[in-house]
């Protein structure tokens, strides 16, 4: 009995050792990661050989990324014409490419249509929405006052007093005769059930979810649709960071005040932002069933009162690079006098903060404000110990104090705003499905610095003795999650 216990125990030591040695094989030879992100899953691997199996299964797998969205080469090559036409346009500062801040910032316009197929609209009205309530009272308006349909998606939809009054009022529209499409996260709405969308199915609703769980277990979980935007009857279009849910009106207890960003955009962006739906809704629809273009309602083109250029910058875990990272390191090295950052985590690789450096001691002022409390620990950690780091090359660092801070913006000289979901670290960077507007607009941008501003007075600054004053048990967690940055 004893020798039968004892050769099981080997036989299992060896199983686990092969499966260990299996996916080391598979992480460095067949998947093409960075290396710090490599030697992570390898330390995983060597620490935990038989948690670690299963982590890496649900979290540490990649997505194939050739035509992940399977769309049709003849729409595929008609996009890439537009594209190109653009380029050409932008190389040649033809109208109306001749926009003062699109010639100056013209590299990083460039780098977006080439690194993404990121297209420029030209005609924009935009509000910039800084506060939860004032944000979901205009969503909740315009959803009233649609005529046609509703297209809305979010990482995070809570079975809350909000999330339920977003489906009462879709299901209401619905009832309208209005055509509904609603899409959500299925890790991120985890506590959503198909009997809380019973009333809008009935009406002809379209409900969805992303990387849908199969037998209630989920092996997508590390890559997760973190999109947050709407567009009604093509007209208006909402992009930024607020998710549904009670906690983003500032009535969570443990998170206070919650300080986020959001745009309302009419006018030729919506275009964009329609077409990154469609490309996600049939994603997490079966193929016979996939939407067509003509199924949609369409802005009408030059309606907008302002020239304010945007571009729709999208990325995600399918991408062949990090073309959001790209586009923020682009903004940090193009940028000659100031650049203001907030960010709930700040986690950002080495090429990253090597621009932050670079522009530091090249003479460019950095501001970068980051939560005071964590959301998740080991990333809180992580954030800390990279600001500091900052600090000592000079930046400008603050911890906001009145609430969380959610928000995701990046500031260049005044001038180009990003605005949207894409946090600075490795899951928003390479993981997750993301989503940014980039906005050639000095009004924009001056409103994302004046609400930097305001949030100053409600910040401390993080100096170099406040950083070294840490406890040693602070220190022991910096040290864990630094290391584990990667993969965080």
């Amino acid at each position: 009995m004893e020798v039968t216990i004892g050769l099981i125990i080997v036989i299992m030591t060896w199983l686990i050792l092969l499966l260990n040695l299996t996916f080391a094989i598979t992480i460095i030879f067949f998947e093409r990661r960075d290396i710090g992100t490599t030697w992570a899953w390898l330390l995983v691997l060597f620490f935990l050989p038989l948690i670690g199996f299963f982590v890496y299964i649900f979290f540490g797998r990649l997505i194939k990324s050739q035509n992940f969205y399977e769309v049709e080469e003849e729409k595929r090559e008609a996009y890439h014409h537009h594209v190109a036409e653009q380029l050409d346009q932008l190389d040649q500062s033809m109208a109306p490419f001749n926009h003062p801040l699109l010639l100056k910032h013209r590299r990083l316009a460039r780098l977006n249509l080439v690194s993404t197929n990121a297209m420029m609209s030209f005609q924009n009205d935009i509000d910039v929405l800084h506060d939860g309530k004032e944000k979901f009272d205009l969503l909740f308006r315009d959803i009233e006052q649609a005529t046609k349909e509703v297209n809305i998606q979010y990482y995070i939809i809570q079975n809350d007093a909000l999330g339920q009054s977003l489906i009462r009022l879709l299901t209401e529209k619905a009832k309208q005769g209005l055509r509904v499409r609603l899409l959500y996260d299925a890790v991120g709405s985890r506590g959503l059930r198909h009997k809380h969308f019973k009333d809008l199915l009935a009406h002809s609703g379209e409900v969805k979810s992303f990387f849908p769980s199969k037998l209630g277990i989920n092996f997508r979980v590390n890559n997760r649709n973190h999109r947050k935007l709407c567009v009604v009857d093509g007209e208006l279009g909402y992009i930024g960071g607020f998710n549904v849910g009670d906690e983003y009106l500032g009535k969570d207890e443990h998170f206070g005040y919650w300080r986020d960003v959001h745009l309302r955009i009419s006018g030729d962006a919506v275009k964009e932002l329609l077409e990154r739906f469609i490309l996600d809704w049939n994603r997490s629809v079966p193929t016979r069933t996939k939407a067509q273009k003509d199924d949609f309602v369409w802005p009408i083109e030059g309606i907008a009162r302002h020239a304010s250029p945007v571009q729709i910058v999208t990325s995600g875990p399918n991408s062949s690079t990090e073309h959001l990272k790209n586009m923020l390191v682009k903004m940090i090295t193009q940028s000659k006098e100031c650049i203001y950052i907030q960010t709930p985590y700040f986690i950002p690789d080495a090429s990253f903060l090597d621009a932050c450096r670079i522009a530091l001691m090249a003479g460019t002022k950095i501001k970068l404000m980051i939560p005071n409390k964590p959301d998740h620990m080991f990333v809180y950690w992580a954030t800390y110990a990279n600001a500091a780091e900052l600090v000592r090359y000079g930046a400008e660092v603050f911890t906001y104090e009145e609430g969380f801070l959610h928000a995701k913006t990046l500031v260049i000289d005044g001038e180009v705003a990003s605005i949207g979901t894409t946090n600075i670290d490795a899951r928003s960077f390479r993981l997750n499905f993301e989503i940014s507007a980039l906005v050639f607009d000095k009004a924009i941008a001056q409103s994302v610095i004046d609400a930097f501003e305001r949030d100053e007075a409600r910040a401390e600054r993080l100096t170099i003795e406040r950083y070294e004053s840490r406890t040693r048990w602070i220190r022991f967690k910096e040290s864990v999650s630094r290391l584990l940055s990667p993969i965080l």
